[in-house]
């Protein structure tokens, strides 16, 4: 338990209620025991499944893929070689309608697995909180944590205070699931955690009824989007997270907090992020339009569920002003309510309730354009900021406090207070982004027609910088009236007009990042400075009081920018007057560091290696900048779901952060399939919200990282170096690499499913360079080779570990303490294991029957197989383990349960695409075909839950 606090101090954090200060354990009793609950809800849904399917499509289409799923298990569990040659057999003589009903049974399998793991998850941690533990990561463990440090409830609430920790949901082309399957999803995670607690049959035969309707509804529910997803799609898809999780869930989070540090007023330190409808980087089909949009819509979700509590509060707190002496205030906010009903003439909360709902009705048809579902009187005025309804809320609060009602307030008035703290009335910060090269081309033009510079992109970046320092002190706009710009650049100068006008009707934080893409140089900033100047969103000249209204972000990608990242910042900030300008707007400067292209340009261990150095040197420049001027640096992690793109657990991966980096601010990229995994499960999104929570806190106030021995960096940068080479010998240097990558994987079917509003390549071209990271990383996902994830590494450690055995037995014997002493080092190479467990080789070597050239074939593989299977011995001699995961076994059960359900999968899809690359263009069979391969895709990545 936690020290008492001396009488003269401030307490220490309160414990959370049954706490303990153990960490929660594997329990002594048998693993099958422990998870027998898991096994049955995955053979009840399975058992429902079967039902539906035999209804459905009859006897004989059961009876074969029941047949196949006894193969599988066969070979997958019990190793039977043989049962893998007549599973081979069966799957390759199938018909295109069988193909597809198979498919679709094991897709749907997958994703109603999901479902039962994520609810074990919950209960394990139910169980484990009733039995006086707290698992690591929960919110509940961090406070013990501190509180055994002598950190006080003071102390926390003040690194609160200047925190900020944002989650950004950002749209790409690997989301797979359909709006309505997520739904019917949802109905199913919801019946099943209702199974716990029931306790008769009658009970359990209703709630099986239930869900044999919602796996009917699955069933015959269209899995695949006959039309490509627009970004409108994108933005629908994205708010369902807030009804399902994050309204809710987060002032949930934030109550805890609160109940951990008693009588501290707890900040609005967690914000929710989102790039859908801004992100034009690479999407044609972001415009101004989506934009508002997207602003329109976030308003909308955020609105609609203040004036459902609010109806609701008003329903419940039916207190009569004859029983309970309310405050002054109170009345008076009552009497200026139109409500004048004599049947509430008594009942001051709810006649203030109505008037603080018409406020609200006439605010949502003011900012969006849409009506309130109920309207008892008519709409009054609207709210002109998210405080003044905040306040009228207040009053109410404390009204019930000076009456001893208080216990009324945390059951719905303190979670609506909350949300409306953080979400205000935009629900979400949009952020901007596009890449530099179109900021070049849009300056460019406003230049040429000002006849100011003829030629601005062949400006050497001294010239560059020169002439867009002297155009940020002029008073006088670029643009020449009557002029008409290209579409190009209307279309780019119209997204920050748009921005200007959702910043005053939504509030200053709907839109407060401008992100860079591909940021080069310190020009590439500045011609972001000066757009935001000609639109409105600067004002003032960088020598006179100036203001910008958006944090220019610049996000540094491959590994030449991200080693250039500390050496772009510090000679920004030795412009004149950059300094002052960004103090002035708040002091935050936020720095993004793209883990995808850095990977695709130099393999895992370098991108990660890279990653950290940067981090060092900009937690390095800024420290003078933050003394001198209070610029905080913020570091926002562009991690996607694959280790190959960041992915991997976010509390160890941030708590592996270099020292000094995290220091209460981070903003991190939720994306693709990996949101649905952490959100749409309410209690998991919570778990998961808890995490980034718990993980700021520990890394800012208990140092968890300290600057790592000269001899690990020393080695690490060796190791960098030997990967790199060796991922670039494979996937650059290799004569015919690139034919069998558009060969060996689905990455052209992935191209033409409807997935995504973005386009998979940046060019109209095969080149490697030009695809992007996320459908790269992907298609080496879907066929099980996960190369991003772990290529380059074995023969990293094989080169630095050398032939001389005295030095051998020296170097493993250092990389062994780099495991044990550094958690960047340790962390890596636990995602490593992940990654390495989520492959399969004899899968893979299944795809290599679709290259057409057999020796490129052949060649290629053993390649890619020979540096495998070093990776997989330098993995297990440094780490000690003999088995994969064995530091993770709950990873290690989902794989024992999923991965016989997800081969017939992939053997299925290698089928369907050998077939459908067969066949002419126009080919009437082709369309099933596609259909099968892609259904295939969606399971594969339900499956694998991080393929994106």
């Amino acid at each position: 338990m936690p020290r008492a606090a001396a009488p003269a101090k401030t307490p220490i954090v309160r414990p959370p209620r049954a706490a303990s200060s153990k960490v929660a354990k594997p329990s002594s009793s048998d693993a099958t025991e422990k998870n027998k609950p898991l096994v049955e809800d995955i053979r009840l849904l399975g058992r429902i499944l079967g039902d539906v399917i035999r209804e459905q499509e009859g006897r004989p289409a059961f009876d074969l893929i029941e047949r196949v799923r006894q193969l599988s298990v066969a070979y997958r569990i019990k190793k039977d070689a043989s049962a893998g040659r007549v599973l081979d057999r069966l799957l390759k003589n199938l018909s295109a309608d069988q193909t597809v009903s198979v498919i679709r049974a094991f897709s749907y399998f997958s994703h109603l697995a999901n479902i039962a793991e994520d609810r074990h998850h919950v209960r394990r941690r139910m169980y484990h909180e009733a039995a006086g533990t707290h698992q690591e990561g929960s919110l509940a463990h961090c406070f013990e944590k501190l509180a055994r440090a002598d950190h006080r409830a003071a102390d926390i609430a003040g690194t609160l205070a200047k925190a900020y920790i944002s989650p950004v949901l950002t749209a790409h082309p690997t989301e797979v699931q359909r709006k309505s399957i997520l739904d019917a999803e949802r109905a199913i995670a919801e019946l099943i955690s209702q199974r716990d607690e029931l306790r008769t049959d009658s009970e359990r035969r209703i709630n099986e009824a239930l869900l044999t309707a919602r796996v009917t509804q699955l069933w015959q529910t269209r899995m695949l989007r006959y039309a490509k997803l627009t970004v409108a799609d994108e933005i629908e898809n994205a708010l369902s997270y807030y009804h399902a999780t994050f309204l809710r869930q987060i002032p949930r989070m934030y109550a805890e907090v609160e109940e951990a540090l008693p009588g501290h007023e707890v900040a609005p330190f967690f914000r929710m992020g989102n790039w859908i409808g801004g992100d034009r980087d690479g999407n044609p089909n972001v415009s101004a339009e989506t934009l508002r949009l997207a602003l329109s819509r976030q308003s909308e979700t955020a609105l609609r569920h203040y004036l459902t509590e609010v109806h609701t509060l008003g329903a419940e707190l039916s207190i009569s002003q004859m029983l309970a002496p309310v405050s002054a205030e109170m009345i008076a906010l009552a009497d200026s309510s139109p409500d004048k009903s004599p049947h509430r003439e008594d009942e001051p909360y709810r006649r203030a309730l109505t008037g603080i709902y018409a406020r609200l009705a006439a605010t949502l048809h003011e900012l969006t354009g849409t009506e309130a579902l109920r309207h008892a009187v008519a709409p009054q005025d609207p709210y002109r900021a998210p405080e003044d309804f905040l306040a009228d809320l207040r009053v109410i609060e404390r009204s019930l406090r000076s009456h001893h009602a208080g216990a009324l307030i945390g059951p719905r008035l303190a979670p609506l207070m909350r949300a409306v703290q953080v979400f205000g009335f935009h629900l979400a910060t949009v952020d901007l982004r596009q890449s530099s090269d179109q900021h070049e081309a849009v300056i460019g033009e406003l230049l040429r027609v000002a006849r100011i510079e003829p030629d601005y992109s062949a400006l050497d970046e001294t010239a560059r910088r020169e002439l867009l320092l002297r155009l940020l002190n002029e008073a006088r706009s670029l643009r020449v009236r009557g002029v008409d710009y290209s579409e190009w650049a209307q279309r780019e100068l119209a997204i920050f007009e748009a921005a200007v006008e959702g910043r005053r009707r939504y509030g200053k934080l709907a839109i407060r990042h401008y992100i860079i893409s591909h940021t080069e140089d310190v020009s590439d900033l500045l011609e972001v400075l000066l757009l935001q100047k000609e639109c409105g969103l600067m004002r003032g000249l960088l020598s006179e009081e100036a203001h910008a209204d958006l944090i220019v972000s610049p996000l540094f990608e491959t590994i030449g920018d991200l080693r250039n990242a500390g050496t772009i910042m510090q000679q920004f900030y030795a412009l004149p007057g950059i300094a002052a300008l960004v103090a002035r707007g708040g002091g935050e400067q936020d720095v993004m560091l793209g883990y995808s292209d850095s990977n695709k340009d130099g393999g895992f261990f370098t991108s990660n290696w890279e990653l950290y150095r940067a981090e060092i040197a900009l937690v390095e420049m800024f420290a003078p900048l933050e003394a001198e001027h209070g610029i905080q640096l913020r570091l926002f992690h562009g991690r996607g779901g694959t280790v190959g793109r960041g992915g991997g657990p976010s509390y160890q991966a941030i708590l592996a952060q270099p020292p000094g980096t995290v220091g209460g601010q981070i903003r991190l990229t939720e994306q693709g399939e990996v949101i649905n995994s952490k959100y749409a499960n309410p209690e998991i999104g919570r778990r998961n919200l808890e995490t980034l929570v718990a993980a700021t806190l520990e890394a800012t106030l208990l140092h968890p990282t300290k600057a790592a021995p000269k001899a690990f960096l020393e080695a690490a940068e060796q190791l960098s170096q030997g990967s790199m080479a060796a991922y670039r010998a494979l996937v650059y240097e290799t004569p015919g690499f690139t034919d069998y990558f558009f060969s060996a994987t689905p990455i052209r079917e992935i191209a033409e499913l409807n997935i995504g509003s973005r386009p998979a390549s940046r060019k109209a071209s095969r080149a490697i360079e030009d695809l992007r990271a996320i459908p790269w990383g992907f298609s080496w996902g879907q066929c099980r080779v996960a190369l991003p994830g772990w290529c380059g590494f074995g023969s990293a450690v094989e080169q630095f570990l050398g032939e001389d055995k005295k030095q051998r037995a020296a170097r493993l014997e250092l990389l062994q303490r780099m495991h044990r002493q550094w958690p960047f080092f340790r962390t890596l190479l636990s995602n490593l294991d992940m990654v390495l467990a989520k492959s399969d080789l004899r899968i893979a070597s299944r795809y290599v029957e679709l290259v057409e050239d057999k020796r490129l074939g052949k060649r290629i593989f053993a390649a890619i197989r020979a540096e495998w299977d070093l990776t997989c011995q330098a993995l297990a001699t440094i780490t000690g383990d003999g088995q994969p995961l064995q530091s993770n076994p709950s990873l290690a059960r989902s794989i024992e349960h999923r991965f016989p359900y997800l081969d017939p999968l992939n053997h299925l899809q290698v089928e369907l695409m050998r077939r459908y690359r067969k066949r002419r263009e126009g080919d009437p069979a082709n369309e099933r075909l596609q259909r099968g391969i892609h259904i295939s895709i969606n399971g594969v990545a339900a499956g694998l839950r991080n393929t994106g």
